[in-house]
Order: C-alpha cells, then structure tokens, then sequence
C-alpha cells in the first residue's frame, strides 16, 4: 500500500503519492485537479530513479507538480 500526500498550491490540488514496486523500492504518481470549474483530475506522467523511498517518491511527484503547473497551468 502506498503513502498520499495533498498539496496545495495556486489554484492546484496536488495528489502526490508513491506506489509500491516488488523490489522494495517506490515510485511517484501524481494527480493535478484545478480548484475551479470544470474541475477535471488529471494524471501526470512523472519520471521515476532507481532506488526511491516513499518519501523521495512523494517529493519527486511534487516538484514534478509544481513544474506542470508552471508550464501548463
């Protein structure tokens, strides 16, 4: 089971978690949902390193976050 985190930022909610791989090791998933109408979650591919905690995962997600939404928001 993997550990989510919410964040806000701008007009943004920023789902951020990080999924369980076999290896033990985790990788980040990220949701954007714009905090206006129409309000439509979407799913950002996000790049993933060798080796990541739950909590590089979830951090990585987010910085990851905050660049889409600098550039496509």
């Amino acid at each position: 089971m993997g550990v989510t985190k919410i964040f806000k930022h701008n007009d943004y909610e920023l789902v951020c978690s990080a999924k369980a791989l076999d290896n033990g090791w985790f990788a980040p998933n990220l949701v954007i949902s714009k905090q206006a109408w129409p309000s439509r979650p979407r799913t950002i591919a996000t790049r993933c390193e060798e080796g990541m905690t739950e909590e590089a995962a979830i951090q990585s997600a987010y910085e990851q976050g905050i660049e889409w939404v600098a550039n496509y928001g």
